[in-house]
């Protein structure tokens, strides 16, 4: 290995901080500038540590395959552990992280995923109810808090749903404040120490709720009461901080990315008026009024999809994704010495030319069976990759499309500031607030009668019992 030399450095570091300065204030502008200079292989120093951009598919999948082999996704993000708990999910030893994988992924798998369209459509349409006919909002105020009530009513009931109030969704703000990838964790910052103390607060709100259950379950099972039946394979009980902090990170995660998400795919359409009228001709073919939803309908909603797609492209959340060599290694003809940190940058891979045709374009259609041009594997990461890929991946898809086809279909919406940004700095990626658009109420006239069908549980009109609540109480 003495052969190989350490990756390129980027240019600009200064002594002793190195990039660590820029990396806080414009990551992307930073990394771009990396490999403008020396391609998709470079490194950066950040004060103390070293790091190493792999940019493109090739190097997307060697980041994911050496997952928990060659790196480590353990050690690089010790703030996770402190927001969420050493043996927990991915930072959890290997096997038992298998074993808490295997006990969520079957809540999403396809047969489950039709039980929460309807509360994902109730939940759009109680939105709706609180807009009115016309006025002005923020999205992220907007939208985040419409995300936050479809994960706590999918994952925790409609009883907790109904309890939900504005100080939940204040404290889970906070709580996700203790994210920090650059600074010491040991540093009494206040957004630190805000978030430790809302991370109190949450686990004795949930662990109060799992008592109840354990008291007065719910019959058949819901996605709760399930979690908190659940046993290890060795028959060992899955004891309540980990039921605690599945619930956090599923809730946590399903806000922080499809908050983002669901905002920026708004804004590409509404900037894009031509795809629009396309999305909302197939929306009328299909839908009808909107009132009965199923599965099957969703599914047929194409163009959306490739919108969604197109958005995770041009505006993924996740900036980054890190993690650290677990022993020396050598990858594209450079030496990574243990320890060194290495990065995947989703907004850079998904703008490479030569996987991305005229990458700063907003093309759908370039999604479309006849175009797909994500089929090569690893193009696309803004959910991850590999084992350790998001598991509730379909679910947000599921839930953008429902959530903006049903405000598209019920509103003319109109982006009243017109050149929207990301957050800048080293922070998840949602367009910058305020981010507002006007809203005026649809005449609607549907083309066709709804397609909704008799069996049980697929589609409820709004307003029905069973609408309210999939789980009998």
């Amino acid at each position: 290995m003495a052969d190989h030399a350490f990756p390129p450095m980027a240019s600009g570091g200064i002594p002793v901080f190195g990039h660590a300065f820029q990396f806080l204030r414009a990551p992307t502008a930073l990394m771009e500038r990396g490999y403008h200079e020396h391609g998709p292989v470079f490194s950066l120093k950040l004060a103390n540590r070293r790091a190493v951009v792999l940019l493109g598919p090739e190097n997307n999948r060697f980041f994911f395959s050496e997952t928990d082999k060659l790196l480590s996704i353990r050690e690089s993000y010790p703030f996770f552990i402190k927001m969420f708990h050493e043996r927990f999910y991915i930072f959890a030893e290997f096997e038992e992280y298998l074993e808490q994988r295997a006990i969520i992924l079957p809540r999403f798998q396809p047969q489950q995923m039709h039980q929460y369209v309807t509360t994902m459509a109730n939940e759009t349409f109680a939105l709706m109810e609180r807009l009115g006919e016309s006025g002005t909002f923020d999205l992220i105020p907007t939208l985040g808090p419409l995300v936050m009530h479809i994960a706590a009513h999918a994952f925790l009931g409609d009883d907790f749903r109904q309890r939900l109030g504005k100080q939940f969704f204040a404290d889970f703000r906070l709580f996700s404040g203790g994210m920090e990838a650059i600074l010491p964790l040991w540093l009494p910052l206040p957004r630190l120490i805000r978030s430790q103390k809302a991370k109190r607060k949450l686990h004795k709100i949930l662990g109060k709720l799992i008592e109840e259950r354990r008291r007065s379950p719910v019959d058949p099972p819901d996605f709760l009461q399930t979690l908190i039946a659940s046993h290890y394979s060795d028959g060992r009980p899955i004891d309540d901080v980990v039921i605690i902090n599945m619930i956090l990170l599923l809730v946590w995660a399903g806000h922080e990315t499809t908050a983002g998400h669901i905002s920026w795919g708004l804004i590409d359409l509404l900037q894009h008026p031509a795809y629009l009228q396309s999305v909302r001709d197939e929306q009328a073919d299909i839908l009808g009024d909107g009132r009965h939803l199923s599965m099957t309908e969703v599914r047929q909603l194409r163009r959306i999809e490739w919108t969604l797609k197109e958005t995770e492209r041009l505006h993924p959340v996740a900036f980054v994704m890190m993690r650290k060599a677990a022993e020396t290694f050598t990858w594209q003809g450079f030496r990574i010495p243990q320890d060194a940190m290495v990065f995947v940058a989703p907004t850079l891979s998904h703008r490479m030319p030569e996987v991305f045709p005229d990458p700063d374009q907003y093309r759908p259609e370039r999604f479309s069976p006849e175009h797909d041009e994500s089929r090569q594997p690893h193009s696309l990461i803004g959910f991850g990759g590999g084992v350790h890929r998001c598991a509730g991946v379909h679910f947000a898809y599921l839930e953008m499309k429902i959530v903006l086809s049903l405000l598209l279909q019920q509103y003319d919406f109109t982006l009243l500031d017109s050149d929207p940004r990301p957050v800048s700095g080293a922070k998840t990626k949602w367009p910058t607030s305020p981010c507002r658009v006007q809203y005026r109420r649809r005449a609607y006239i549907p083309h066709k009668v709804p397609r909704h069908l008799s069996h049980a549980g697929e589609a409820q009109p709004v307003g029905s019992p069973a609408a309210h609540c999939p789980v009998p109480h």
